[in-house]
């Protein structure tokens, strides 16, 4: 079985470790490795950190809660799911819900966890926990974004052209949306 292979496998040898580049948010190291066949080969990575994330996926009636935010690394508002991060001893399940009710003021009584996924394990360690959040009540609580965010509302029967619109098309947002539609079939 090549998959009993791949886990017997030796994992490289890390050499060393520098910081090549460091700011307010991020840190990026030099990883000197040397792989079992003896060849050495220098990896650049974000510096791992312990802090995960949520993805939420929230359902109200028929209708995904969606957020219009802006984004600086395309230079626009961009369409999506409510995320941020995990506080210090939050299980995802309350990070969902402080996130849900800081970026649209509505909490769920109802969570389902659907999947954990990896954000580009080529050069980070980071992982982002994909919850449904479900039976929504009011509750606004203050969060850190500069200004409103647009709470759109998208229809449960129009997953199929969400998951083609220009409009929201960020790798995490679908892979989250691929999961519900997943999900949703098998509920049924």
């Amino acid at each position: 079985d090549n998959r009993a292979n791949i886990m017997k496998k030796q994992l490289p040898h890390i050499l060393s470790l520098s910081t090549v580049a460091k700011s307010r948010l991020f840190e990026i190291q030099a990883v000197d490795l040397k792989f079992s066949n003896g060849i050495d080969r220098t990896y650049e990575r974000f510096r791992p950190f312990n802090r995960d994330s949520v993805i939420v996926i929230a359902i109200d009636g028929e209708d995904l809660l969606l957020v219009r935010e802006y984004a600086v690394g395309t230079e626009q508002y961009e369409l999506g799911f409510v995320k941020g991060g995990m506080d210090t001893g939050e299980t995802p399940e309350q990070s969902a819900n402080r996130e849900l009710q800081e970026e649209i003021g509505l909490g769920a009584k109802k969570w389902t966890f659907l999947r954990t996924m990896k954000i580009n394990p080529q050069i980070m360690g980071h992982k982002m926990h994909v919850l449904l959040g479900e039976d929504l009540y009011p509750n606004q609580l203050e969060g850190d974004e500069p200004e409103p965010l647009e709470i759109v509302r998208y229809p449960l029967s129009q997953l199929d052209a969400l998951l083609m619109s220009d409009e929201f098309n960020e790798a995490r947002n679908l892979t989250a949306l691929y999961t519900l539609r997943d999900y949703l079939k098998k509920r049924q």
